[in-house]
């Protein structure tokens, strides 16, 4: 049986509307869209809200003067955190949680100065963004460079036939002393990341990088019924024989991967 969500008078709705309203006017402003699961089509009670706005270079902290006033007059902000500089990406980014919101509606708000040509809206593996305003036709991709995408799946091949067997050993010293939150640490960076990515590789290589994320979306379901209980470890015993398990179905997969059918799944990805 499925949680009642928290009922709040803000909602999805009313943040876009006041962000909208707020950002379009500004002339700094150019674009404002939507991604994470609005890319997707999937947006459910339990999302939250991905915003991505393109401004002027020089107006960045000025985007966010003009949305913290812009959701202070929904509610107040009961949370906010601001990503240290430089961030992975190259974007500002902050995250913020209401007060009269759903605590699961937070927003997750990524400002993007205009000269970065990195928008984060390749369709491919981001979704179609779910555009607000545009007043420079900013929200544009280009067509996914599917040899570079290949070329970087290949590179990573390597990296993960040369990695996973030298660092299994990492997990099993930590069974053998007898220490289960070091091994088990070290079974999830060290076994299951690897795992995944490479049955991503094989069966939606697009993003075959975003680890766990959208497995019960992009991976065939009986593949997900032999990976799921692989993930649920009842100690150390269990462990040993779960990593097992995880590392005869790790080499299965590779073997498994031909970058000529990898390279077709690109094609159709379009």
């Amino acid at each position: 049986m499925r949680n009642p969500i928290p009922q709040a008078p803000v909602t999805r709705a009313t943040v876009l509307a006041a962000l909208r309203d707020a950002l379009e006017p500004l002339p700094y402003v150019y674009a404002m869209w939507e991604g994470g699961a609005a890319g997707f089509d999937r947006v459910d009670e339990w999302s939250d809200i991905d915003v991505q706005i393109d401004t002027a270079d020089d107006h960045v902290v000025d985007v966010f003067a003009a949305t913290d006033r812009a959701l202070s007059g929904l509610s107040p902000i009961e949370l906010k955190y601001e990503l240290p500089q430089p961030t992975w990406h190259g974007h500002a980014q902050a995250f913020y949680r209401l007060r009269d919101a759903s605590p699961f509606l937070f927003l997750d708000f990524v400002v993007i100065k205009h000269s970065n040509p990195d928008k984060l809206i390749q369709p491919e593996i981001h979704g179609r963004p779910v555009v607000r305003f545009d007043k420079a036709g900013v929200v544009a991709a280009p067509p996914l460079d599917r040899q570079a995408h290949l070329a970087q799946i290949e590179r990573r091949l390597q990296a993960l036939r040369a990695c996973f067997d030298l660092f299994q050993v990492l997990t099993l010293k930590e069974i053998h002393r007898g220490n289960p939150i070091e091994a088990i640490a070290y079974y999830q960076g060290q076994t299951l990341r690897p795992l995944v990515e490479a049955l991503r590789i094989r069966y939606n290589p697009i993003r075959y990088n975003f680890f766990s994320r959208y497995v019960y979306y992009e991976l065939p379901p009986e593949v997900v019924r032999r990976l799921e209980p692989l993930f649920f470890v009842a100690g150390l015993d269990d462990l040993r024989a779960k990593r097992e398990a995880a590392e005869r179905f790790f080499h299965e997969t590779i073997e498994a991967i031909d970058l000529a059918q990898v390279a077709a799944l690109l094609d159709r990805s379009a």
